[in-house]
């Protein structure tokens, strides 16, 4: 069976991933006095085949449950485009090329990515199907790679990736509750549980807005200069500010009305906070010191 381009980004989602590097990139710019070309190759290269591997591992474990779901039933293995032995063989070639991608970084960050892989796959794919606490088991890995990124250029963790990925671990909630806000009923045919409380009600809503607003709370923690070497000026944290508060206010808007186009609109919204408040942080960091 012939494997294709298109199978193949499908296999290890594309567009998932490339954001992902994204967060990488950003977090060794951060970091970075010096920058190095090849290390940003080493680290976008390893972090998508990391990624790449997660995601496939996952589809081969849910190939059954992918072809219940409209939104995945046209993925390479329900259509049977590829074969599990290619799916298998995609997977650890890639784990294998991205741990060592990232080994060539340092030993540190090529540990975080592995431990990335194994919480994605081993413990928040199958608990999908038991609890819907497995957010919070996913929300780990998601926010593994901003942090890789300055991991992989100090070779250390300390208080600034700790910020990091905290940021992004809070930020998880809203954005992945509002996309299951937007396929609770296909997420439900293949027995996923997502929502925090398992259904689209005003307590979900109510914790989306909770964890939107511990999101915000500590994107502006730099500020306080109490974070190491990870600061923000009072001009860049009024525009992170400002972007959370757009987040804010769709994800009360979620709550008010409780529909469909309101999940996708803070889905989409919360991408835009994400994406702008790591621009922010390194404009701040290039143009200020």
């Amino acid at each position: 069976m012939k494997l294709t381009f298109f199978d193949f980004f499908q296999l290890t989602k594309m567009r998932l991933a490339l954001s992902v590097v994204f967060s990488s990139l950003a977090g060794y710019l951060l970091a970075a006095e010096t920058i190095s070309f090849v290390s940003i190759l080493l680290l976008f290269f390893g972090g998508y085949f990391m990624v790449g591997a997660s995601n496939t591992f996952n589809q081969l474990i849910e190939r059954d449950k992918d072809g219940l779901m409209e939104r995945t039933l046209n993925r390479p293995l329900p259509k049977n485009r590829v074969n599990i032995s290619q799916a298998i063989f995609i997977a650890i070639l890639l784990t294998i090329l991205g741990v060592v991608f990232l080994y060539f970084l340092n030993i540190k960050t090529a540990l975080f990515g592995a431990t990335s892989i194994f919480l994605y796959v081993v413990i928040y794919t199958p608990l999908k199907r038991i609890t819907p606490l497995s957010v919070f088991v996913g929300a780990i890995p998601g926010a593994i790679p901003y942090m890789l990124g300055w991991v992989a250029y100090t070779g250390s963790f300390g208080i600034e990736p700790g910020i990091l990925f905290l940021f992004q671990f809070f930020w998880q909630f809203p954005h992945f509750w509002a996309l299951a806000w937007m396929f609770d009923d296909d997420y439900k045919k293949a027995g996923f549980m997502m929502l925090p409380t398992g259904k689209k009600d005003k307590a979900s809503a109510f914790q989306i807005i909770f964890y939107s607003l511990w999101t915000v709370l500590i994107s502006l923690l730099p500020m306080t200069r109490y974070t190491g070497q990870l600061n923000l000026s009072l001009l860049g944290g009024f525009f992170v500010l400002v972007c959370g508060i757009i987040m804010l206010i769709f994800a009360f808007n979620l709550m008010k009305n409780k529909s469909i186009i309101a999940a996708k609109n803070l889905m989409y919204t919360s991408i835009f906070y994400l994406t702008s408040v790591q621009i922010i942080y390194i404009l701040d960091k290039y143009l200020t010191n």
